[in-house]
C-alpha cells in the first residue's frame, strides 16, 4: 500500500501538469432581430464590418456602431435566429477566400460555388471585402489601351488600362451588350475579367453565362452573383467582393477588368439597409453617405507603378437613367468619380443604331494617351467629321440647297454613322477596326451607297483576312499606320471594289 507522501507527491505532479489556459469569447445578446438585420448588446469592442458569428453558422456583418447597441446585417438565413440569442464576435473583417481556380466560375459575394461544378480549389488566399484604395504614389498614369472591340468606342471614346469608364442609359439600350463584348474581346490578350451582376434576373445571368462559354470567354472570367431574388445585404456586398477578387490578381502584376451591372441595383440595395439600420434618410431617402458607398469602390481602380507590380483594374459601372434623365442623384455622383461615360441614348437604339453611343455626350477622360498610334491616326480626323455632320445634318433639315463642300461633308457623315453601327457579341481587332476606318477618312467609301456600306465593310474585311494578310500582319505587328501601310489599304480597297464591281 502506498505511503501518504507518495500520494501527495503524485497528486502535486498532476496538477503541476494540468492544463488551466482559459479562452476568452468576446460575446453578445441580440436585442432585435427582422428584415435581415440585427441588433446586438454587450459587443463593447466592436469593430465596423468585423464579421460576427450567428447560430447555426449564419454570418453577419457589423455597420452600425451605436452608444447602446450595435447593428448588423445578416448574410444568409436567419430565420432560426430569434431575440435573446448569443452572438460571437470573430475580430475579423469581412473577407472572402480566392484562388487561381475562381477563374471560370460563377459565385456568390461570400466565395462559395453557384455553378454546380463543385467547391473552388486551388490555394486560397483570404482577400478583405473592402479596403482602402491605393494611393497617389503607388499608381502611374494610364496609358495602355483596353480594347472593346467596339468601333465607336475604341476610336473616339478609348478605354485605357486602370481607367473608370461608366456606361449610362436607360433599360434596354444596349448597355450590357457593351460590356459583355469587352469581356469577349479580352480572349487571348492576358486581361482577367470580373462581372459581377447586381440584382439582375437569374435567367438573364445564365444567358450572359451561356453566351460568354460559346465565346470562349469564361476561360478568363469570373461571374460574381447576388441575384434579383437575394437579400439587399448580398447585392450591396456583391461589388466590393468582385473587386476584392480583381485585387488578388492585380496583386500579381495582372490586368483586370471589372464590370459592375448596375450600380443603380446597388444602390437601391444600400438605401434598403440604411433605412433598416434607422439611418437618417437624405435626398431621395438616400443616406448621406451614398457617395461615399461608389468612391470608396471605383477609387479601388487603379494602374500601379512597376515598385507595386504593375497590375491594375479597370472598371467599367452601368447605372441606369429613368427618360435619359443623365442629372438625377445617382448618375451625378458616379458621373464625377469616373474618368468619362459611354452615353447610350434611346432614341438612336430605337432608329437602329447599335450600339447606340451618344458621341457628343460621351467622353473619356484619359483620351487619346489611351490610343495604339494606328488608331490616333484615323480617330481625331473621325471625331471631326462627326461633330461636323451632327451641326450640319441638323443645319441640312432647314436648307433648302446646300453647297458642294457642306454636300460632302453631309454624305461623309452619313457613311460615317453608317459604318459606326456593329453586330452584337463581335468584337473586332485593331487591325480590322483601323482598315475600314481609314478607308473612310481617305475619302474610298465616299463613292459606295450608305445602305451598303455595312456589306462592303464585311466583304472587305474577309478580302483582307484571306488575299492581303500582310495589311493586317503589319497593323497587328506595329499598331500603327505608316505611310506605306496607308498606300497599301487604298490599293486593297481598289482592288476589292475592281473585283466586286
Amino acid at each position: 500500500m502506498a505511503s501518504k507522501s507518495s500520494i501527495i507527491e503524485a497528486l502535486k505532479q498532476e496538477i503541476q501538469h494540468l492544463g488551466t489556459g482559459a479562452a476568452a469569447d468576446k460575446t453578445g445578446t441580440i436585442v432585435e432581430i427582422a428584415d435581415g438585420i440585427a441588433r446586438m448588446s454587450g459587443l463593447t469592442d466592436a469593430l465596423t464590418a468585423e464579421m460576427l458569428e450567428f447560430p447555426g453558422g449564419t454570418v453577419g456583418v457589423i455597420l452600425n456602431l451605436e452608444e447602446q447597441s450595435v447593428g448588423a446585417m445578416l448574410l444568409g438565413d436567419y430565420t432560426h435566429i430569434k431575440a435573446g440569442d448569443q452572438v460571437k464576435s470573430t475580430g475579423r473583417v469581412l473577407s472572402i477566400p480566392v484562388s487561381e481556380k475562381i477563374i471560370g466560375r460563377v459565385v456568390s459575394p461570400l466565395g462559395e460555388a453557384l455553378d454546380g461544378k463543385g467547391e473552388i480549389g486551388g490555394d486560397k488566399t483570404v482577400m478583405p471585402v473592402d479596403r482602402v484604395a491605393p494611393g497617389v504614389i503607388t499608381r502611374q498614369g494610364v496609358n495602355q489601351p483596353l480594347m472593346t472591340g467596339i468601333k465607336a468606342i475604341d476610336s473616339m471614346i478609348p478605354i485605357g488600362k486602370g481607367q473608370r469608364e461608366l456606361i449610362i442609359g436607360d433599360r434596354q439600350t444596349g448597355k450590357t451588350t457593351i460590356a459583355i463584348d469587352t469581356i469577349i474581346n479580352q480572349k487571348g490578350k492576358g486581361v482577367k475579367c470580373v462581372y459581377v451582376a447586381i440584382g439582375q434576373k437569374e435567367s438573364k445571368i445564365a444567358q450572359i453565362l451561356g453566351r460568354l462559354e460559346a465565346a470562349g470567354a469564361m476561360e478568363h472570367t469570373v461571374i460574381v452573383m447576388a441575384g434579383a431574388s437575394d437579400p439587399a445585404s448580398m447585392t450591396y456586398l456583391a461589388p466590393y467582393s468582385g473587386t476584392a477578387i480583381a485585387e488578388y490578381f492585380m496583386a500579381k502584376g495582372e490586368d483586370v477588368l471589372v464590370v459592375y451591372d448596375d450600380l443603380s441595383k446597388h444602390a437601391w440595395a444600400y438605401r434598403e439597409v440604411s433605412l433598416l439600420l434607422r439611418r437618417p434618410p437624405g435626398r431621395e431617402a438616400y443616406p448621406g453617405d451614398v457617395f461615399y458607398l461608389h468612391s470608396r469602390l471605383l477609387e479601388r481602380s487603379a494602374r500601379l507603378n512597376k515598385e507595386n507590380g504593375g497590375g491594375s483594374i479597370t472598371s467599367l459601372p452601368i447605372i441606369e437613367t429613368q427618360s435619359g434623365d443623365v442629372s438625377a442623384y445617382i448618375p451625378t455622383n458616379v458621373i464625377s468619380i469616373t474618368d468619362g461615360q459611354i452615353f447610350l441614348e434611346g432614341d438612336l437604339f430605337n432608329k437602329g443604331v447599335r450600339p447606340a453611343v451618344n458621341v457628343g455626350i460621351s467622353v473619356s477622360r484619359v483620351g487619346s494617351s489611351a490610343q495604339t498610334k494606328a488608331m490616333k491616326r484615323v480617330a481625331g480626323k473621325l471625331r471631326l467629321e462627326m461633330a461636323q455632320f451632327r451641326e450640319l445634318e441638323a443645319f441640312a433639315q432647314f436648307a433648302s440647297d446646300l453647297d458642294e463642300t457642306t454636300r460632302k461633308q453631309i454624305e461623309r457623315g452619313r457613311r460615317a454613322a453608317e459604318l459606326l453601327k456593329q453586330g452584337q457579341y463581335a468584337p473586332l481587332s485593331l487591325a480590322s477596326q483601323t482598315t475600314i476606318l481609314y478607308a473612310l477618312i481617305a475619302g474610298k467609301l465616299d463613292d459606295v451607297a450608305v445602305e451598303k456600306i455595312s456589306a462592303f465593310e464585311a466583304g472587305f474585311r474577309d478580302y483582307l483576312g484571306k488575299t492581303r494578310r500582310d495589311i493586317v500582319d503589319t497593323i497587328e505587328k506595329e499598331t500603327d499606320l505608316s505611310d506605306d501601310t496607308k498606300m497599301r489599304i487604298e490599293e486593297a480597297v481598289a482592288e476589292y471594289k475592281k473585283i466586286n464591281g
